[in-house]
């Protein structure tokens, strides 16, 4: 789906939402609002696609940029938990993406689950990338589900895998994170501090926004709480969800600015 602003600013914005698979249409609405030419599409569960997040093809979110780059000067991309994995991925392997919004980052491609194997979450050129395995040693079922224990134990333990998984962050071009401290799902504070180390020893700047008590999913100025998805413990509150989409909107309004 696509959101057209009344004053186009030039710069087009691809929103990805994450592991519920929804068109995220508050997100795409409020970037329209400020200018942007914005598309949210949904990346598994729909006709034709993987019932969930496994080996999606990264040619899905290229297709959906050059689409934006015959409207516009510039493409960010911004994406939520799985879907800033594939913000970050395209954001690293194509040169045509200006720059990107990851909230609830993973510096690391993760495993996804077909029904029957794990593999990985994605795809390039038919071949799945290189992923961090699940470690299920000690892991304890909940509910609802608490998966934070289980991406902590599962990095810490994978070794070489962690490495060859690695999201090439220093090839991407301008790059704001936005984190909560209480997220429950995974460790998005850690995974982002490690995404600004590994850009700094190329010499890049990352704007890192974080707020000790929110969680998952962030709340920007406009949007309201989601409460779709599968359910799990995420963590944070709505006022803490708020605050921190209210510290990171400001910088990324910014960067609207700054880019054009």
């Amino acid at each position: 789906m696509r959101w057209a602003p009344e004053r186009p600013t030039g710069t087009g914005v691809l929103v990805l939402a994450g592991s519920s698979g929804r068109i995220d249409t508050d997100r795409a609405r409020i970037f329209a609002e400020h200018g942007c030419l914005a598309e949210s599409t949904r990346w598994f569960g729909g006709t034709g696609q993987h019932t969930s997040p496994w080996e999606i093809p990264l040619e899905t979110f290229f297709q959906r940029i050059d689409w934006l780059k015959t409207e516009c000067d510039r493409v960010w991309v911004a994406g939520t938990s799985f879907g800033s994995e594939a913000a970050l991925l395209v954001g690293a392997l194509s040169d045509d993406v200006a720059e990107v919004i990851a909230f609830a980052p993973s510096d690391v491609v993760w495993a996804g689950y077909d029904g029957d194997r794990e593999t990985s979450h994605w795809t390039l050129r038919g071949q799945a990338l290189p992923y961090v395995p699940f470690d299920w040693n000690e892991h304890v079922a909940q509910t609802p589900a608490h998966f934070r224990p289980l991406y902590e134990k599962s990095w810490s333990t994978a070794g070489h895998a962690a490495t060859t998984a690695r999201i090439p962050v220093e090839h991407i071009n301008r790059l704001v994170l936005v984190a909560g401290g209480d997220d429950q799902v995974w460790p998005s504070v850690a995974h982002a501090q490690r995404i600004v180390a590994h850009r700094a020893q190329a010499g890049l700047v990352t704007q890192l926004i974080v707020h000790p008590h929110a969680g998952h999913r962030t709340i920007l100025p406009g949007e309201h709480p989601v409460t779709t998805g599968a359910t799990m413990m995420r963590g944070g509150n709505e006022n803490a969800d708020r605050e921190l989409g209210s510290q990171a909107w400001p910088v990324i309004l910014n960067e609207l600015t700054t880019t054009r």
